[in-house]
């Protein structure tokens, strides 16, 4: 958890769960597992159980208590839709994210339908969402294999619905049936001493489907290899695609006090 946060499309992260379990290949080198499992067994520590999944009722309030409009990923070490998080748990973290409308919070998961039916539940009424705009849904996929996460999300009833193509493992055909009523995609490659190479043509075409049906595109990352397929240090891949830093956002779908950054 923390107030400040070097990914590039939010401000914060918040962690009122931690831990999770694999389900698909875009788990394979968890990058929150890495961090949380180096710290296993050390007294005290909040990563003492390593990345068993743990509830932090004690961090439920803590945005609240952030006045400055940030915008907020909610658990970069965890997913807040785990079969392993009980249905109250994540009715206390939406009423933390309802009580802040001076942030914008970002959602992500890969356990889509239970995104799909919880949300629905909760916040669909007579197909209408009643969801607040400054909570943005969005679903992790990796391949072709995934793209049923989005059938999903865009079942939820959200006014804002982003992608996380990251780590791209393979190439993606959007489309403009995928991406009906979905406001933004982000695309990255994975990093790490283990990282998979994304092939830059899977970007462009990527890049292409978002700008026929006017999706906010934003490019976070090359990761471990470059746009020619050299593996590279750390961060030296940059993130330019085609001479361009691709930064895009929905903020204009939210009210304009939570745009700052």
């Amino acid at each position: 958890m923390s107030y400040k946060s070097s990914i590039e499309w939010t401000d914060a992260t918040w962690n009122p769960v931690t831990g999770c379990t694999k389900i698909s290949p875009g788990c394979k080198h968890c990058y929150a597992e890495t961090i949380a499992e180096r710290f296993r067994g050390v007294r005290g520590h909040p990563y003492e159980q390593g990345f068993d999944l743990r509830l932090w009722p004690d961090r439920l309030k803590l945005p609240l208590a952030w006045k400055e409009p940030r915008k907020i990923f909610v658990n970069s070490m965890s997913d807040l839709f785990h079969k392993d998080v009980p249905d109250d748990f994540i009715r206390r973290v939406f009423d933390t994210m309802c009580a802040a409308p001076q942030h914008i919070f970002q959602v992500l998961t890969k356990r889509s339908e239970r995104l799909m039916d919880w949300c629905r539940s909760q916040f669909g009424i007579n197909g209408r969402s009643t969801l607040p705009p400054h909570i943005w849904l969005g679903v992790s996929v990796e391949n072709q294999d995934y793209v049923w996460r989005i059938r999903h999300l865009q079942q939820a009833p959200a006014r804002v619905r982003f992608l996380s193509l990251e780590p791209l493992l393979g190439p993606i055909e959007l489309g403009p049936s995928l991406l009906r009523g979905i406001h933004w995609v982000i695309v990255g490659g994975e990093s790490g001493a283990k990282a998979r190479p994304m092939d830059p043509a899977w970007v462009r075409r990527i890049k292409i489907d978002c700008r026929k049906q006017r999706v906010d595109f934003f490019f976070k990352q090359w990761g471990a290899y470059n746009p020619a397929g050299e593996r590279v240090g750390k961060g030296a891949a940059g993130r330019t695609l085609d001479g361009k830093t691709w930064d895009e956002m929905p903020t204009r779908l939210v009210p304009s006090a939570l745009t700052a950054s």
